[in-house]
């Protein structure tokens, strides 16, 4: 996982620090979605390691999965457009030119947050699903 590391100084502006501390939370949610895509392939391909009996019973969850990884891709996509426009961040000469990049921003701020939100809520279903199948199959044997 690659980290930023970007300092941020006495004399640099509440803008500039600002900016800054995007820059780091906007690689991380990069570094999370690239996790999270690694995990929906593993997800998919548990899915598929199974006989066709089961997988048949379980393909409305196995869907669901890559639906989820489709999203993943198009917002990794819009976070990593995002993250290569900041290169003109610098050359920003008035407030609404920074305002702009700030409410992008939070514009992806929010869209990684409904998304991961989504995504762990899908993953704890999945999850208890399998304990609840894992008690039945104890508890008949």
């Amino acid at each position: 996982m690659e980290t930023v590391n970007i300092e941020i100084f006495a004399h640099d502006s509440e803008v500039e620090v600002a900016h800054k501390i995007n820059t780091m939370e906007l690689h991380n949610w990069i570094n999370h979605l690239t996790y999270v895509r690694k995990e929906l392939n593993n997800l998919i391909g548990f899915y598929n390691a199974q006989p066709l009996e089961k997988r048949l019973e379980q393909e409305m969850t196995a869907q669901k999965f890559e639906m989820k990884q489709v999203d993943n891709d198009v917002i990794l996509s819009e976070l990593m457009k995002f993250k290569n426009s900041r290169g003109t961040i610098a050359e920003c000469q008035d407030m609404h030119c920074d305002m702009t990049f700030i409410q992008e921003h939070e514009k992806c701020r929010r869209m990684y947050l409904f998304h991961i939100d989504k995504y762990r809520k899908l993953k704890d279903s999945f999850f208890a699903d399998l304990r609840g199948k894992m008690n039945l199959e104890v508890k008949s044997a």
